[in-house]
């Protein structure tokens, strides 16, 4: 019976790429190739954005670490998620949206300069191509297991071109309208396999496995142990994912062409808020359906831990329920969620790559402006050169030992801060010019790189002392305050400059002095 599953998942990759490039029309214009025009409905980009930042990892981790004690742990991290979330919708879209730009990063230009537009986006691409690349190969990780199950025994290499090979697919030809249209129908896919996974436990334990799963502290969401060392480790500590989460979303969400992409596809600022903030609360109801089904797989296992159910690690228990707890056919549909899922991010990552290469770097870098053909034409084929690059660095994995998925989250820490912090020092600091921002945000680069290898904390854990990592979360706003910090000094030394095109502190660029060109001036 398993051959039905196969077919369900084999049309399934098929029609998600049909659909996405019948759902994208054709691309005539770069700008309508990076944000459709700013066309789309807000819903839809605000389902893409969650796609986007939801990996194959957040599907099957989820679970299992509420399954092993985290409980709703996660949620607590959505919360401040979602703070972030709106400082971003209420001081830097309405920069983006009324500058008419298709890429994050123009902001810094018309602020300071090309120079720290062209390294706020090498930066960028750079970092997404780690970023991706890790997060691609952790991805083939769980569905190597799902297929083998199947009988199907493909190499992490093989299962890495291939999914690269179907994304690249309408993403190359449908630009951000494919992208964000098959995102919302991964998103629903993924999602709804949650919430039947919850149907189908909830049948199964009954009343008496919610009060089981209650009693054992399955359910607790805010973690409040409020010791110093557990605050700076821990990103489950309550200060930790409030106001720690809040600045990472800042950054993640405000400074992230990955994610800014997508809000500048909107239809108007308001709309564009709206998507910011919905993802939120969407991210937060979606680490709510995937903790409830691990605090109910607790019921439905009966506590046992993961050696006694046969399972290497606790990312196994998730896709252990799909192949053996749910009928075939809807098994297959679960496993075609989560190869959504790994799409949903790959594709969002090829299409935001080539658009700050060739929104920022470009357009920094270069004087010449080429006609909106060629820009078009280059932007397809930046989508293939990275999508080439980021399978090579993803098949390099392949024979490598070590936790991918912590390689991946570490990251950010080295440049967020940076990113967010130029973006503040252009809003908060008047007399910082272009070159107080590079010094700044090279420095930042320099700290943060130090402290994220470096640094760690001695937390005592059952008897014994470990050294330990500062949480994700506090790298963001140590950064920033480097950021800020150096840039304001430097602006100390020299006059303070005139405004390059944007007032700053003002609520949107100067219409008649930005440096926005033919590839990127709104219709």
């Amino acid at each position: 019976m398993r051959q039905l599953d196969l077919v369900v998942i084999v049309v399934y990759l098929v029609a998600i790429a049909v659909t996405g490039l019948r759902l994208a029309g054709r691309q005539k214009t770069s700008k309508d190739y990076f944000v459709g025009e700013s066309s789309m409905p807000w819903w839809t980009v605000s389902f893409s954005v969650v796609a986007t930042e939801t990996s194959v990892l957040t599907v099957i981790s989820v679970p299992g670490g509420a399954y092993s004690g985290q409980g709703f742990g996660n949620v607590e991290l959505a919360l401040g998620y979602v703070v972030g979330r709106v400082v971003v919708a209420t001081v830097l879209i309405p920069l983006y949206k009324r500058g008419g730009f298709v890429s994050a990063y123009q902001y810094l230009g018309t602020r300071f300069g090309p120079g720290l537009q062209g390294l706020a986006s090498v930066t960028f691409v750079f970092t997404r191509l780690l970023a991706e690349g890790v997060r691609l190969f952790a991805s083939a990780i769980p569905i190597k297991l799902l297929l083998d199950e199947f009988g199907v025994h493909a190499g992490y290499r093989v299962i890495i071109v291939v999914l690269t090979l179907i994304t690249v697919v309408y993403t190359y030809l449908g630009g951000i309208k494919a992208v964000i249209w098959t995102d919302a129908i991964q998103m629903g896919l993924y999602l709804g396999g949650a919430v039947l996974a919850v149907a189908v436990l909830s049948a199964h334990v009954g009343g008496a496995g919610f009060s089981r799963a209650l009693g054992a502290g399955q359910f607790r969401l805010f973690d409040t142990d409020f010791t110093l060392t557990h605050i700076l480790t821990s990103p489950f500590a309550l200060p930790t994912a409030i106001v720690g989460g809040a600045i990472f979303a800042m950054a993640s969400h405000g400074s992230d062409q990955l994610i800014v992409q997508r809000v500048l596809a909107t239809r108007s600022l308001r709309d564009g808020q709206k998507a910011m903030v919905a993802s939120g609360v969407f991210v937060a109801l979606q680490f709510a359906a995937f903790s409830l089904v691990g605090a109910l797989l607790w019921s439905y296992n009966e506590g046992r831990n993961f050696k006694e159910l046969g399972l290497s690690s606790s990312d196994n228990l998730y896709p252990d329920f799909i192949l053996h707890g749910l009928p075939v056919v809807i098994s297959g549909l679960l496993v075609a969620g989560i190869l959504g899922a790994a799409m949903g991010s790959l594709s969002s990552a090829l299409n935001s790559m080539s658009n700050s290469t060739v929104a920022d770097i470009v357009h920094s870098f270069f004087r010449t402006r080429p006609s909106e053909a060629s820009l078009l034409r280059l932007a397809r084929v930046m989508t293939l050169v990275w999508a080439a690059l980021m399978a090579v660095f993803a098949c390099a994995f392949s024979t490598s030992t070590g936790n991918v998925y912590l390689t991946g989250l570490t990251i950010a820490g080295y440049t967020y801060g940076a990113l967010l912090g130029a973006f503040l020092l252009g809003r908060i600091v008047r007399r910082a010019g272009q070159a107080d921002s590079v010094v700044a945000f090279l420095v930042t680069v320099g700290v943060m790189t130090y402290i994220v290898r470096a640094v760690k904390i001695d937390v005592t854990t059952a008897g014994a002392t470990v050294p330990t990592a500062i949480a994700a979360q506090w790298l963001v706003p140590i950064g920033v305050a480097v950021t800020l910090a150096v840039g304001s000094l430097m602006s100390l030394l020299h006059r303070a400059p005139e405004p390059a095109g944007v007032r700053v502190g003002a609520d949107e660029p100067d219409p008649g002095e930005g440096r926005v060109t033919a590839a990127t001036r709104p219709n």
